[in-house]
């Protein structure tokens, strides 16, 4: 067989996309702790209850919990499958944790088109469209972990196909405002335990409408190693032959947690996003700084509470000049 004739191992383009199309053959990745420090070298991890087995079993009872942006980064490694040929990530919507898992458990991850949109075309530029994915993932025992909506923008194939796909995507992703949702995964936890071991503010110590800034940025390294890690196999994280290769949204949101942690060091975990829009592309040597918002905080039935944050990333790359790259609204727990 020649060169030419050889297979191609790739993801669909998005004109061989429909709605109702199912990817689920993602391998399972069981959680250890290699993945857990190499996640943490990568994104600078400081959530004490995944960094601190004692102080996890007195809080929830349970062994130590893989750290939550090292299970989104699976799940969202694991949908690659779809989104082989992305060229970027719009957003994200509705990621609510229903469980935590632990350093042993095993994440798989299904992935469904939902909607589809091609784009109006432009000239000298490959046609494109949008496709918006209900991403699932579950552990070994079939429990829920993560259920949440991307959107990925594709090329077509066919460069003169004209789908017929024009769905609405503002319509994409459930809001996860006061159902209830939000703090089913941390019933039974001991938040008392947490702000009785842990010194400094907690919940009582912030107020809505201050905004919190981490002196210094966070240089964006090891970027494929971090694809490659959460089986990541979209083509614009490895390879560079199409020029400056695109960093993966969730690293940038990885370094962003790492930037609210620092500016808010009790925070317990993050329960949920409300949404995050990527704004702009990040590349490997970026450095990224932040602002955290403090939007609201409401308590829980058991003690602690939620606190609702928002969080602006800018990046700074060869030029100088920083441009904004991320808009993440996410819920926080705090005891």
């Amino acid at each position: 067989m020649s060169a030419a004739d050889a297979l191609v191992a790739e993801g669909p383009f998005f004109d061989e996309l429909e709605p109702g199309q199912v990817f689920d053959g993602a391998p399972g990745l069981t959680l250890t702790a290699g993945h857990a420090a190499a996640h943490q070298a990568i994104c600078g991890d400081r959530l004490r209850l995944p960094l601190d087995a004692h102080l996890c079993r007195e809080v929830t009872g349970g062994p130590p919990l893989a750290h939550p942006a090292l299970v989104w980064d699976v799940a969202i490694g694991q949908s690659t499958l779809v989104t082989h040929h992305v060229k970027a990530n719009l957003f994200y919507r509705g990621l609510v944790f229903r469980r935590f898992p632990v350093l042993g458990d095993t994440l798989r991850t299904r992935t469904e088109v939902v909607a589809l949109r091609q784009n109006r075309p432009r000239p000298g530029r490959r046609p494109t469209g949008l496709a918006a994915l209900r991403i699932t993932t579950e552990d070994q025992d079939g429990r829920p972990v993560l259920d949440f909506w991307r959107c990925a923008m594709l090329p077509l194939r066919d460069q003169e196909a004209d789908t017929g796909h024009d769905a609405d995507l503002d319509r994409i992703g459930d809001p996860i405002e006061d159902d209830g949702g939000l703090a089913a995964a941390v019933a039974g936890w001991r938040l008392d335990r947490y702000a009785a071991l842990v010194p400094g503010p907690h919940l009582d110590g912030l107020r809505a409408g201050e905004r919190r800034r981490v002196s210094g940025g966070d240089v964006v390294s090891a970027a494929p190693e971090l694809a490659r890690l959460t089986l990541n196999i979209a083509q614009a994280h490895h390879d560079g032959r199409g020029g400056p290769r695109l960093v993966y949204g969730g690293h940038t949101i990885g370094l962003a947690l790492s930037q609210a942690v620092r500016a808010l060091p009790n925070l317990v975990t993050v329960a949920g996003w409300h949404g995050c829009d990527h704004l702009g592309p990040v590349h490997e040597g970026d450095t990224l700084t932040s602002e955290v918002i403090v939007e609201r905080c409401e308590p829980l039935p058991g003690g602690g509470g939620l606190a609702h944050l928002r969080s602006l990333v800018a990046a700074t790359g060869p030029d100088g000049a920083p441009r904004d790259v991320l808009d993440w609204r996410f819920a926080a727990v705090l005891a």
